[in-house]
Formats: C-alpha cells, sequence, structure tokens
C-alpha cells in the first residue's frame, strides 16, 4: 500500500514542476503573448496602483540620490536593448542607465510594445538623472524610475502604453502627461519585492455548529466554511498556515460591504469579485483591485449564500499575519468569501501548484490511522449550493472616483516573505514562479 501511495505521489510532483516550466517567462523573447488582445486604456492622469509613488503600495520610499561618483552607482546597469529607442539628449547614456529590476520591466514592455504595434518601438525620453531635472525624492535620480512614449510618437496609443507597462511589472504606472507615460519600480533589493499575503489575527471564521473563531487560535486540523470547486459550501479542513506571525504589524486593505460585512487583508491577497453582480461570475482578484461597486459573495444570517455590494475601500493597520491553506482552496473570513492564496493571480493554476501538499497531507492521515474517506466526508458536508467559481479572466484596473486623493500607505512594515514564518512548500513554488511565469499574473 505505501508503494502504491508514493509511486502515485512522485509522478504528480514531477508535473508539477514540468508546468512551471513549460509556462516559462518573463525575460526578453519569452513570456508576452504575440497574439492581439483587447485592453483597457489608462485615463490621463490615471495611476495604478492607486496609492501615491513613494508609498508601500506602489514603488516605494526614495533611498537617496545616486552620482557617478557613489558607490551605489555600481549597482546600477545600462540598457543596450536594440528594441528600445533613448532619447539620450545629454549624450551621456545616462538614459540607458538605471536598475536592475527597471532594465527587466523595461525590456519585457518593448516586447510587449512590438507585439501591440508591429513595426512600433519603445522610446524612453527619460530614465537615470544626475542633473537635477526632477523634484527632491524623484525615483529618477536612482535609476528607478523611466519616461516612456512610443518612438512614432502617436499619443493615441499612449492609454494603452500605460497598460501594457502594468503588465510588464513595473510597481507605479501614471499617465502623466499628454506627451509621456511615468514608470517606476521599487528598489532592487527592495523586502517589499516579495512578501506574503494574510489576514489579521483578529479576523473570524465560522466553525462547525456555527461559532466564530479568530486566525489567532486557528489551528490545522480544524474545519472551517469555505466553498469548494462545485460551488457547494462546505466545511473544509485547515491543512496548514502559509504564513503565520502574531507580532507583525502590516498595511490591509479594508473593505465594508452594504450587508454589513467588514474584510481586512493584504493587497496582494487573492479575493472573488464580481464587477457586475451577477453571482455566476465571480473572479479570483488581488484585494488592491476591489473598487466600490463590486460585489463579494457572503454568508447570510440562514447560513446560505448571498451577494453584497463593496461601499468602502480603506486602509488600515493591524498586528499579526495569518493564511490558512484549507482543502477546498478558499474559506470565508468574516463572512466574506476570499481564496488561501496570494501574489498570483490565478487562483486554480495556485490550488493546483499546491495539490501534493494536499495529497502529503492525506497521505500523513492515512498513515496515522484515519481513513480518507472518513475525513473527506468530515471535510466537505455540504450547507447549500452557489453558482460556481468562473475562471480568471484579464485583469483590469482598480479605480476610484476621486483619483487626486490616493489612498495613503505608510512605508515600512508589512507581510514579508520570511523564512520563520512562511511555510516551506509556498517558498519553494515562489521561487519557481519567479523564475518562469508571467510577470503580469503577479501582483503589481
Amino acid at each position: 500500500m505505501k508503494q502504491f501511495w508514493w509511486a502515485r505521489l512522485a509522478p504528480l510532483v514531477a508535473c508539477t514542476c514540468l508546468g512551471l516550466v513549460q509556462g516559462c517567462g518573463p525575460g526578453p523573447g519569452y513570456g508576452i503573448r504575440s497574439r492581439p488582445r483587447k485592453l483597457t486604456p489608462m485615463r490621463y492622469k490615471q495611476f495604478f496602483p492607486n496609492f501615491s509613488e513613494n508609498t508601500l503600495g506602489a514603488s516605494g520610499r526614495a533611498e537617496g540620490k545616486i552620482s557617478r561618483n557613489s558607490e551605489r552607482f555600481n549597482q546600477l546597469v545600462c540598457n543596450y536593448n536594440p528594441d528600445i529607442v533613448f532619447k539620450d539628449e545629454e549624450n551621456t547614456s545616462a538614459d540607458r542607465v538605471m536598475t536592475k529590476r527597471c532594465k527587466d520591466c523595461l525590456n519585457r514592455l518593448a516586447i510587449a510594445v512590438m507585439n501591440q504595434w508591429p513595426g512600433v518601438h519603445l522610446r524612453v525620453t527619460e530614465a537615470w538623472d544626475e542633473d537635477g531635472h526632477h523634484p527632491p525624492g524623484s525615483l529618477h535620480y536612482e535609476g528607478r524610475a523611466v519616461d516612456i512614449t512610443t518612438d512614432d510618437r502617436e499619443t493615441k496609443k499612449y492609454g494603452i502604453l500605460a497598460q501594457l507597462a502594468v503588465e510588464a511589472g513595473f510597481d507605479w504606472v501614471h499617465y502623466e502627461s499628454r506627451y509621456h507615460i511615468h514608470c517606476s519600480v521599487k528598489a532592487d533589493k527592495s523586502e517589499a519585492v516579495e512578501r506574503g499575503g494574510c489576514f489579521p489575527g483578529w479576523a473570524r471564521v465560522t466553525v462547525p455548529g456555527g461559532r466564530q473563531k479568530t486566525l489567532s487560535s486557528l489551528a490545522p486540523g480544524d474545519r472551517v466554511l469555505a466553498l469548494s470547486g462545485t460551488g457547494q459550501v462546505v466545511y473544509s479542513q485547515v491543512l496548514l498556515f502559509l504564513h503565520r506571525d502574531q507580532e507583525r504589524r502590516s498595511t490591509f486593505v479594508s473593505l465594508e460591504t452594504d450587508g454589513g460585512r467588514r474584510l481586512v487583508l493584504t493587497p496582494h491577497h487573492l479575493m472573488f469579485l464580481d464587477p457586475d453582480c451577477r453571482r455566476s461570475e465571480y473572479q479570483a482578484r488581488f484585494a488592491s483591485r476591489a473598487k466600490v461597486g463590486d460585489c463579494v459573495l457572503i454568508i447570510s444570517a440562514g447560513g446560505g449564500a448571498e451577494t453584497s455590494r463593496i461601499v468602502s475601500v480603506s486602509l488600515t493597520e493591524s498586528v499579526g499575519v495569518f493564511a490558512p491553506l484549507t482543502e477546498a482552496g478558499t474559506l470565508f473570513v468574516d463572512g466574506v468569501l476570499v481564496s488561501s492564496y496570494a501574489l498570483l493571480e490565478d487562483h486554480k493554476l495556485a490550488h493546483w501548484a499546491f495539490g501534493p501538499l494536499r495529497l502529503l497531507h492525506s497521505l500523513g492521515q492515512l498513515f496515522g490511522g484515519e481513513t480518507a474517506k472518513e475525513e473527506q466526508k468530515a471535510s466537505t458536508k455540504t450547507v447549500t449550493h452557489v453558482g460556481t467559481l468562473a475562471p480568471m479572466d484579464q485583469a483590469g484596473i482598480r479605480r476610484r472616483d476621486n483619483l487626486s486623493e490616493p489612498l495613503a500607505v505608510k512605508d515600512g512594515e508589512h507581510c514579508f516573505l520570511k523564512m520563520s514564518d512562511v511555510h516551506w512548500y509556498a517558498r519553494l513554488l515562489h521561487r519557481f514562479a519567479c523564475v518562469f511565469l508571467d510577470s503580469d499574473i503577479f501582483h503589481p
């Protein structure tokens, strides 16, 4: 019996790794779709994400001006990509100087531009600034920002160009001027580049009997209310915690619904949103994309499932970060349906990638004296039936009614991917995904 189970486990693990390899990218020549795609152009003066540039939710704070004589100048690189036109009006090659992260994003964008408009190339009008032409604190002084156009200078293309820049992985994109798009990135060594997705410790889940339990008191083996892949509300077993730190202070997105629910989670955690409130079309989206008017799925007072519209979106800070992984891959936190996964905007792919870990857990239960049949019966008790989760479509841009007042995020403390509090399997998948998957499905 033992040999039979492990014989089945080996090819499944191999297939997981193979699937990640087959999705290779990003990088020059890889990871960018060549087929035409319908994109939503960014509006003039709009920026994404909807935070100020120097906040944690975007490119982060400035770290100081870099000059040619400074030690940090050695960390910058030159971009000699022949598919990019560099204006270089100073004749110093300063517009080719940038951080490695900025260079990687720019190279991906160059490919996307050629795919979108054959014969058209990306043009950089400003990158690293050594002459003091920008306001104090500008990321141009660190090689972390670029101003871009297309080489044909057709301004009608710039809305699409801005959206392509978002998909290329820039941490902040601003349709700043009628004549260029401004893009910037986090510092290369910023801890914010790698982060987990979590909920605060005081957030509550529903356990059998209708009782409420805080995430800080939740333990592996507990069963919580969740939604199965077939659209049934079930009690699903908590297998483990992908991230657990009781003392970390983090910045969270706070969503309030017209049904009186309040959900608090990190911006890069997945939740299920429906902008049209059609109930059967919920898509996995980063919490940072949620906007007023979107609908979420909540548990009603009678235990059934119903839609509820978001009426408020804000930011808050709290202590404690917890990310439970359930057998179903979903759970209801404070009555609102969310995913167990974060960072990657593809719930189905994430759930599939964690299949070997769920299988290992099942094997542990089997060899520990519990039958799989009994556990499955206990963890999939049906309460009611709702529409199935629809597959992810092209991600849109999160908007607010008043774009002149971005949400302020305190720079500094947030939900990091630390070796001590993130599960080893999650860290392993994150490293594989960063190497082999397209950047446009990661949190911007």
